[in-house]
């Protein structure tokens, strides 16, 4: 798991390589990465936009970005958390993702981004 703190939000990811998704013959990698979004401020924040980086072993390099995270803009007080799980396909048993969180502090509308720390998405079958 890596774990980041930017302007009082602490972001943690974990990522785990899906086989029973993922069909090797037809470069189809999949992997799960679950995520905590942690105020460890002095105020209440709102996520409102993600935009990710994703990097694929074979070059590839795409960006992704949208309102809130799987459908929800959540509002986080001090000392609360807010996790969600979600995927991502590669064309490679590897590759790496990494981004940004547009956030709003609720107490004077102040928007700011929060870092997503980059974290790695490899095969399980790779790392031996």
């Amino acid at each position: 798991m890596v774990s980041l703190i930017t302007e009082g939000v602490k972001i943690s990811v974990e990522s785990i390589y899906q086989p029973e998704y993922s069909n090797p013959e037809k470069e189809h990698f999949m992997f799960a990465y679950r995520i905590s979004i942690e105020n460890v401020g002095d105020y209440t924040v709102q996520l409102l936009r993600r935009h990710w980086q994703i990097f694929d072993a074979i070059g590839e390099h795409r960006e992704v970005e949208g309102d809130g995270v799987v459908g929800e803009q959540p509002v986080i007080q001090p000392g609360e958390s807010h996790q969600y799980v979600s995927g991502c396909n590669l064309k490679s048993e590897m590759g790496y993702m990494e981004g940004t969180y547009q956030m709003s502090r609720q107490l004077d509308g102040e928007i700011f981004y929060v870092e997503i720390p980059r974290f790695n998405l490899i095969a399980n079958h790779r790392l031996n």
